[in-house]
C-alpha cells in the first residue's frame, strides 16, 4: 500500500451465523470509488442491511460472484465480525484485514493470523487520547440498548423468564435490573430501561464516572462501586443483569461467579454483553442468533457475541459513520503513513506481518509482544 497509489478494497458478504450487517453501505462505497480506489463487493453483501447489488454498482462497486474472488484480489478487506474458520483459508501474506477481532477471546484466530503473516486492524482497539473508543462506541450504543430489548422478551413466562413486566404497572412495582458496568454499553442500557420505567442499579469501579451518571440519568436509578458482596446482594434481588463490562482489548473478568448466578431468582435474565471479550459471567458461553439462549442455575442467558446483527442497518449506518474516515486514511495514505500520522488507528493494529502488536492480545496466550513502531 503505497502513499498515493490507488487501492483494490474488498467488502466480502458477512458468513457468521445471521450476521447480515456489512462493512461499507453504498455511499461509503461511492466515497473510497471518489478518492481513486477500487472497490470489490461480493453480490449480496448489503441485502440483509437493505442495501441491493444495484445501489452498489451505481455507486462505482464491482461486483463479484464470489468470496474467494474478493478476499484474493483485495490488498484491504473491510469486514463487519471476525473471520470465522471456513474464511481462514482466505487470509495470506500481505493482506490488511480491517473488522472486529476481539482477539482475546480467540486463540486459534490469533495464530492463524500470524502463521499468515496478516496485518490486522481491530475496530474494538482504536483508541482516541483521551482513552474513548470510537468505531466500538456506535456497536456498543446499539448493544446496550438491545440488551433491554431481548431481557424484557425473555423474562415473558412464554419465553422461559418468571413473568415480569419491567416497568410494572400502578400498584404493582417494575422489575430491577442491575447493569454491571458504566461505560458506554452500560449507559444505554440505563437509558433503556429507566425509559421502560425499570429500577436500576449499575455498577462501576471508577467513581468520578458514577458521579457523572448521576447527573444524567433520572428515575429509579442507583450507583454502586463495585465489590464481590455488593455485586452479590444486588444480583440476588435482580429480575435482569446486564453483563456490560470492557477492557480493551482484553479478556473481561468475570464479576459474576456461578454461585451469584445460582442465588438468582429462577427465571431471571442473564444478558452478557461482554461476551465478545469472553464474558463477564462465569456460566456464560457464546451463542448465536439461531439459538440465543439457554439455562443455567436456573437463569436464563443470552450470550449472542454479534448482537448489533439483530438490527442490521441500523447497525450497518452506525458503524459506517465512524469507520469510514479510518478506511480512506489507509487508503489514501498507505498503512505505515496513515499509522504514523494517526496514533488512535495505530492502537487498532493487533498483528502486523505476523507479529502481536498488542499487548493484551499477547498477555492472553502467552505469546512475543512487538511494539509496532519497532516493525514499521
Amino acid at each position: 500500500m503505497d502513499r498515493g497509489a490507488a487501492l483494490i478494497i474488498g467488502i466480502p458478504r458477512e458468513v457468521k451465523p445471521r450476521e447480515y450487517r456489512v462493512a461499507q453501505p453504498p455511499h461509503g462505497v461511492r466515497e473510497l470509488v471518489r478518492h481513486g480506489h477500487t472497490v470489490l463487493v461480493e453480490r449480496g453483501a448489503g441485502v440483509g442491511s437493505g442495501f441491493e447489488d444495484a445501489q452498489y454498482a451505481a455507486a462505482g462497486a464491482v461486483l463479484v460472484d464470489d468470496a474467494e474472488t474478493v478476499w484474493s484480489e483485495a490488498e484491504l478487506v473491510l469486514k463487519v465480525k471476525e473471520p470465522i474458520e471456513q474464511e481462514y483459508r482466505f487470509l495470506r501474506p500481505g493482506l490488511i484485514l480491517f473488522t472486529f477481532l476481539h482477539l482475546a477471546a480467540s486463540e486459534s484466530l490469533t495464530r492463524v493470523l500470524m502463521e499468515r503473516e496478516v496485518t490486522a486492524i481491530a475496530y474494538e482497539t482504536v483508541q482516541l487520547p483521551d482513552g474513548s473508543l470510537p468505531l466500538l462506541a456506535p456497536m456498543s450504543e446499539v448493544a446496550g440498548r438491545l440488551a433491554i430489548q431481548v431481557g424484557a422478551y425473555y423474562l415473558m413466562e412464554p419465553y422461559g423468564g418468571r413473568g415480569v413486566l419491567l416497568g410494572g404497572v400502578p400498584g404493582v412495582g417494575p422489575g430491577r435490573v442491575v447493569i454491571l458496568g458504566g461505560g458506554t454499553v452500560g449507559t444505554n442500557a440505563a437509558q433503556m430501561a429507566l425509559g421502560l420505567g425499570a429500577e436500576v442499579v449499575l455498577f462501576d469501579i471508577n467513581i468520578e464516572r458514577l458521579r457523572y451518571l448521576e447527573q444524567i440519568l433520572h428515575g429509579r436509578f442507583q450507583t454502586r462501586v463495585s465489590s464481590e458482596q455488593v455485586i452479590a446482594d444486588a444480583v440476588r434481588e435482580a429480575d435482569l443483569v446486564i453483563g456490560a463490562v470492557l477492557i480493551p482489548g482484553a479478556r473481561a473478568p468475570k464479576l459474576l461467579t456461578r454461585a451469584m448466578v445460582a442465588s438468582m431468582q429462577r427465571g431471571s435474565v442473564i444478558v452478557d454483553v461482554s461476551i465478545d471479550q469472553g464474558g463477564c459471567v462465569e456460566t456464560a458461553r457464546p451463542t448465536t442468533h439461531d439459538a440465543p439462549v439457554y439455562e443455567e442455575e436456573g437463569v436464563l442467558h443470552y450470550t449472542v457475541t454479534n448482537m448489533p446483527g439483530a438490527v442490521p442497518r441500523t447497525s450497518t449506518l452506525a458503524l459506517s459513520n465512524v469507520t469510514l474516515r479510518y478506511v480512506l486514511e489507509l487508503a489514501d495514505l498507505g498503512f505505515a503513513e496513515a499509522v504514523r500520522r494517526d496514533a488512535a488507528l495505530a492502537k487498532g493494529v493487533n498483528v502486523f506481518r505476523g507479529r502481536i502488536t498488542y499487548p493484551s492480545v499477547a498477555q492472553a496466550f502467552e505469546l512475543p509482544f512487538v511494539p509496532l513502531n519497532d516493525l514499521l
